[in-house]
Formats: structure tokens, sequence, C-alpha cells
């Protein structure tokens, strides 16, 4: 088989599903090493709250593309594209398996079928929706995308006003939604993706999330956000304007009580889940694997090796 149609691996699904350990025990079988495609593991600093994965972690399996840039550095999914490419290249050339880990869909996207670039941003307009989400609320106009583009407002928060801004642009700019030039975009790729997403009871799965927040805040996540804010970073930033970091950032100013804010962080994770759901459901390529009814390890290795 020639290095152009190799196979390449991929572990996806919404957040607390287990897919470090499966791509680190899929890792040890198949002479792999991870490329993690997660959106906030590439920052340093922020370990506790991102649930990178521990150092012992990975010692069991070679990671990369984790710690790579600093919180005030931009970091995008065209970027993470170009990054995974080498690294893919860098893995077969040794003569390892890529296998590339995460839930964030985009990325996942720009790596396997590449992305709409969209016109350049256009500073009247984009000063305008600016002024309407301080004089209304992102909520306004993440009302406005939910009516023009449900796709696209289904696949993000109602907080993140710089993609809610970037997608309402995209459509005054192209009279199209974001969501109809994605699906024009594709390209053919050089590699085969086998692709495999986790997944499992929903009720299993908000428990664990709970789980992992309670675990997080055991760790030290608190003195993590506070150590942010003594380094002077602001909370502006993509990196840090995030569940779990913002919530800890109210405690910390004292708008609300640590319980409150530990148990917003445990919503809005639990919210972020049934997103990542609702994009991935549209990958049609994805192959599902229910970790409630079968050892996902397993039935990953079988179908990896047997297609």
């Amino acid at each position: 088989m020639e290095q152009s149609q190799k196979k390449l691996l991929i572990i996806t699904g919404p957040t607390a599903t287990g897919k470090t350990r499966i791509g680190i025990e899929l890792a040890k079988r198949l002479e792999g090493e991870i490329i993690s495609a997660d959106s906030r593991q590439v920052y340093k600093l922020l370990e506790i709250g991102t649930a990178k994965p521990s150092r012992d972690e990975r010692e069991e399996a070679v990671h990369h593309l984790i710690d790579i840039v600093f919180p005030d550095q931009t970091y995008s999914a065209g970027v993470f594209a170009r990054d995974a490419r080498a690294k893919i290249e860098q893995l077969l050339n040794r003569g390892k398996l890529p296998i590339i880990v995460g839930g964030t869909g985009l990325y996942l996207k720009a790596l396997t079928k590449g992305l709409f670039q969209g016109p350049a941003a256009d500073p009247e307009l984009r000063k305008r929706l600016n002024q309407e989400a301080e004089q209304y609320g992102s909520h306004n106009l993440y009302k406005k995308l939910q009516e023009l583009d449900p796709v696209t407002a289904g696949r993000i928060s109602a907080q993140d006003r710089i993609r809610i801004i970037r997608a309402l642009e995209i459509y005054e700019l192209t009279g199209q939604p974001i969501s109809f030039w994605h699906t024009k975009d594709q390209h053919s790729s050089e590699y085969r993706f086998m692709t495999f997403g986790i997944t499992m009871n929903r009720d299993t799965l908000y428990q664990r999330i709970n789980a992992r927040v309670d675990r997080m805040m055991q760790a030290g996540f608190l003195d993590e956000v506070q150590n942010l804010r003594n380094l002077g970073y602001s909370f502006q930033l993509p990196a840090l304007r995030t569940f779990g970091y913002m919530d800890i950032l109210h405690h910390l100013q004292g708008e609300v009580e640590l319980k409150v804010a530990v148990e917003k962080f445990k919503q809005k994770t639990r919210n972020f889940a049934k997103r990542q759901l609702t994009w991935f459901r549209h990958q049609r390529e994805l192959k599902w694997v229910d970790a409630d009814e079968t050892e996902p390890v397993e039935v990953i290795q079988r179908a990896f090796e047997s297609a």
C-alpha cells in the first residue's frame, strides 16, 4: 500500500467518554502515537480544566499537539490541520500509526475535509454587530443566527460572540449561511481516515462529566485559574473565555459561591457534550461505538485491522 493510501485512525466523540484512555490502549496495540485534536489542550498552563492526559498517560503513549502555544497566542482549525498533517507525515516516515484523538469537530473537519475560508472580515459590518451585541446582548445575535442558520447555531454556544458574529458576517456578505458553505468545501485526501465515535447512555455520560469536574476541583483547578489571573492573562482571550475557567473566575471575583460556580461548570460541560453530539451526528463517515455495550478498544482494533 502506498503511503498516500495509508489508513489513519480517528477517535472522537463527546467530552468525558474515555477517548484518551481508548487512544492510549490502541497506540500500544497498534504501534501508534497520538495526535491531539482538542482545541483547548493546545494551550500551555491550561492543565486541569482541559482534562489533558496526565504525565503518566503521556509516558504510556507519545502525544503530539499538546502544550504548543500560550493562552494569549492565536491557534485555529486551519493551523491545526497544517500542524497535524506535518505530524502525520513524520509518524508515517518513522513507521508509526498516527491516531488522532479529540472531540473538536472543526479541527477534525479541517484535517479530513478542509475548511471554507470565507470572505475577509468587513470592519464596518463587524463593528455594527459588536455594537449590537454590546447594546442588546450576545443572546440577541444568537437568536438571529438560530433563525438564519439553525445548523450552525446548534454547534456553538450562545455565549460565543466571536463565532456568532463571524457566522452572521458570512451570511450578510455571501447571502448564504456558513453551514451551506461547509457542504461545498469537500476535498479529496491522500489518507484514508477511519473515524470512530465513542458514545454511551446519556445519564451515564452526565454522571461521568459531574464526577470529572469534582476530580478537577480536588486536583487544584481553583489554583490553576488563580495562577492564570496572577500571570496577567485576560479572561477575554478565546483560550480562557470558556466554561470552567470563566465560572471559577466569577467565584474568584466574588460574584458567586464556589458551589454555584462548580455546578455551572458541570451544567455547561453537559451542554457542550450535547452540542458535540449534534455536530457528530452530521458526520456520515463516522462509525459509532457504544461503550455501554462493547469494549471500544477491541471493537475499533478489529475494525481497523480488517478494513
